[in-house]
């Protein structure tokens, strides 16, 4: 046994020891977010046992408990002991739960997980049993059911109360002499540790692992399992590993351990080297335990198969990886391509899974509102599903798709003409205007349409979303509000975290109705109510979860405890205004042509005089010339001040500021478009010293150094032209033209 790691944590909040059991109920469940190698992990089974002494009362198993029968999360005593014997139970506690304990299995059919078995030595031998009883080493996928953990670990705690008392005082600590102590529960569970497909990579197979908690002393010890020569599961003693918590001198530590140093075996993957385990993960494990904040999201992939989306997605990625090279629109090409390829994972797995769940063999069709560029549904259809994607503007993109791609440049409003009663899915993926009409679309399409929406812009059915006094996020607040729109709908609403490259990552889904197909004509009207009702009135009562709205009444937004949803549309209808009918009226689509908002369409008088008047604010007042020069000056160079963007903002007339909010980014942005003249940092402004920027050359890219001298001298100096002091570089030295005789032409555009 040695310690790899050790880390003390600095605890002002007091949050340990519960924030502990938070942070390895991270490692436990959620792998990946450490281990980036990993693509997550299964739970199969879980159950509390007892150790060896106290085994012969029979243990106690709860391998069949649903989650929420667990302690939740946050929970734990009110009040622990004396701080100078502090226990290290508390927190969440070991037996929450990111998943089912017998959820779907993660993969079906059986074989051999064929681990290398060097360097192991049997812990629980299981090959007296028969080769149809629990312990065989199934598929190394999943199916394990809660039956053989009972019978694998009371083999296992046999076996180390029969002889194997390293492992023994390993597992307890060395405190497990004492029978009373030995009587308390420790919280056992197996886990499929799934790492990432990847053709680069020869480990592809998952790995089972047992994960026993202790909460009383505080340690969770990592037993890996692996097949005997027979295809029985024993414990892979070389890679045993435990973190422990301790409290000692007033400071608390968290400890990594590792039984076999010397015969540890790393694979970089689901078996990382011991200095990870006992810097990196330490470090992270430190770091989570006292991190308060709780989030508000679900675990990611936490509806479908993480073992078959880490395949298909690596499929997937290999076959539409040159989209990246030909890529013509101005987006970034691999945060759109990988990230289209991930949606579309989800959805071929959710869609796959569906299938089974309904006993169908045909591909569900679907139609994509507000495709964008059109990949989604390019490798949707690409990969069997008949659809087509709908979009206000036409992408320059479309055009190499090919003909089994089928995409419509269209305005959508909502109404009885844009419903589509033979489509299986409506798809929303940042739709933005068309967000919260989607659901409302599905349900009116038929009874057996779908819904997949992926929030984005804050849209209400009329005009922006806005939120009023919440004391949840705007995000959260949003998600909150379409699931309301979906639940008004008649839909039971998912939620699910998608691993995409964004921060707006959270999808719903309606797969099902709350009611029967003959209820359609009442559900349908509190439909129209709960729309119309959209038009201020009141919020949802405060915690519940939101319902549709009965006979008679109206649903407001689902702001929070504290406020309301709220049209920005200005108009308002009085009591007396009659009902406006299943449709609302006020929706107006997106334009066809996108209007350019990032400062570059501004009048150039205007943008001129912005940074005549802000480098004068820089400069403390000294006069900034509108034309000629004054270089030669001998006195310092004049390099101004900082100021923050509100600071610059109250200088400028109330006419200038209202042209600016127009456009995306405001001040910000028109100060940026200025770089030869501004840094801006952190919402600070300055006046931009090239000096410092020589500096940097020798650390740029060689692209960006030739595309560099390409303009050089194609532009005057904006310095020599206005700043009082002039240029600070020479002219030789100075990347822009001293003077129109300086001036070369400017490259062509390929």
């Amino acid at each position: 046994m040695a310690e790899v790691g050790r880390a003390s944590v600095r605890d002002p909040d007091s949050l340990l020891p519960r924030g502990f059991w938070a942070a390895v109920a991270v490692w436990v469940e959620r792998p990946q977010v450490a281990n980036k190698r990993l693509c997550g992990v299964r739970l199969e089974a879980r159950r509390s046992a007892s150790l060896p002494w106290a085994e012969h009362s029979g243990p106690r198993r709860n391998a069949g408990a649903e989650p929420e029968e667990r302690a939740p999360a946050g929970g734990g005593p009110e009040e622990g002991p004396d701080p100078g014997q502090r226990s290290l139970e508390g927190g969440p506690g070991p037996r929450q739960s990111a998943g089912p304990t017998q959820g779907p299995q993660e993969c079906r059919g059986r074989g051999r997980q064929g681990e290398d078995q060097q360097g192991a030595s049997v812990a629980a031998p299981l090959a007296s049993r028969a080769p149809e009883q629990p312990g065989k080493a199934g598929a190394g996928e999943g199916d394990f059911p809660a039956s053989d953990l009972d019978a694998f670990w009371d083999d296992f705690s046999r076996s180390l109360a029969s002889g194997d008392r390293e492992m023994l005082a390993f597992l307890t600590r060395s405190w497990a002499g004492s029978q009373s102590e030995a009587s308390h529960e420790l919280d056992v569970s197996l886990r499929t540790v799934i790492p990432k497909t990847n053709q680069h990579c020869p480990l592809s197979s998952p790995r089972r692992e047992i994960v026993v908690q202790d909460v009383l002393h505080g340690a969770v010890t990592f037993l890996p399992l692996e097949e005997d020569d027979e295809g029985y599961l024993k414990v892979k003693r070389s890679n045993v590993y435990q973190i422990q918590l301790s409290h000692s001198g007033g400071g608390w530590f968290i400890s990594v351990l590792i039984f076999c140093p010397e015969r540890w075996h790393s694979d970089g993957i689901v078996y990382p080297k011991p200095t990870w385990l006992g810097e990196e993960l330490l470090a992270k494990l430190a770091r989570w335990c006292v991190e308060s904040r709780q989030s508000g999201f679900k675990s990611t992939l936490s509806l479908i198969s993480i073992m078959k989306y880490s395949k298909v997605y690596q499929a997937l990625k290999e076959k539409y990886k040159d989209m990246v090279k030909v890529w013509p629109e101005v987006t970034n090409p691999e945060k759109f391509v990988y990230e289209d390829v991930a949606i579309a994972t989800y959805l071929l797995i959710l869609w796959e899974e569906e299938r089974a769940e309904r006993g169908e063999t045909a591909k569900q069709s679907f139609v994509d509102l507000g495709c964008g560029n059109g990949l989604l549904v390019h490798i949707l259809s690409s990969e069997g599903h008949p659809g087509r994607g709908i979009d206000v503007r036409r992408r320059k993109i479309w055009d190499m798709y090919g003909p089994q791609t089928h995409l419509e440049e269209s305005a959508i409003t909502p109404n009885d003409k844009t419903l589509f009663p033979d489509v299986d899915w409506l798809i929303g993926n940042h739709s933005d205007e068309l967000t919260p009409w989607i659901p409302v679309m599905a349900a009116r399409s038929s009874y057996d349409c779908r819904f997949f929406v992926l929030p984005c812009c804050f849209f209400d059915f009329v005009g922006k979303y806005q939120r009023r006094q919440s004391n949840k996020t705007q995000y959260r607040v949003y998600l909150d509000f379409i699931t309301e729109v979906g639940s008004a709908c008649g839909f039971h609403v998912e939620e699910d975290c998608l691993r995409i490259p964004s921060t707006k990552r959270v999808c719903l889904i309606g797969k099902s109705r709350t009611y029967p197909p003959a209820g359609e004509d009442s559900v349908d009207e509190q439909r129209t109510r709960y729309m119309n009702g959209r038009r201020g009135s009141p919020a949802s009562p405060p915690g519940q979860r939101p319902a549709p709205p009965p006979a008679g009444a109206t649903a407001g937004g689902a702001d929070g405890p504290q406020g309301r949803g709220a049209l920005d549309s200005g108009a308002r209808p009085t009591p007396e205004s009659p009902a406006e009918g299943p449709w609302l009226s006020g929706f107006h689509p997106r334009e066809k042509a996108e209007r350019v908002r990032n400062c570059a369409a501004l009048p150039r008088d205007l943008v001129d005089r912005v940074v005549l008047q802000v480098a004068n604010l820089l400069l403390g007042g000294e006069h900034v010339h509108t034309q000629g020069s004054q270089s030669g000056s001998v006195k310092a160079w004049n390099r101004g001040g900082s100021l923050s963007l509100a600071e610059v903002a109250g200088q400028l007339d109330r006419e200038t500021l209202q042209r600016l909010r127009r456009e995306c980014g405001g001040l910000q942005t028109l100060l940026r478009n200025r770089p030869q003249v501004f840094r801006v940092l952190n919402g600070r402004v300055r006046i931009r010293d090239w000096r410092e920027e020589r500096l940097q050359e020798e650390k740029e890219a060689e692209a960006k150094r030739k595309l560099f001298s390409e303009t050089f001298k194609t532009r005057i100096c904006w310095f020599f032209a206005h700043h009082p002091d002039g240029c600070a570089l020479p002219s030789d030295c100075c990347p822009f033209a001293h003077g129109p005789g300086e001036l070369r032409p400017a490259p062509t555009t390929k």
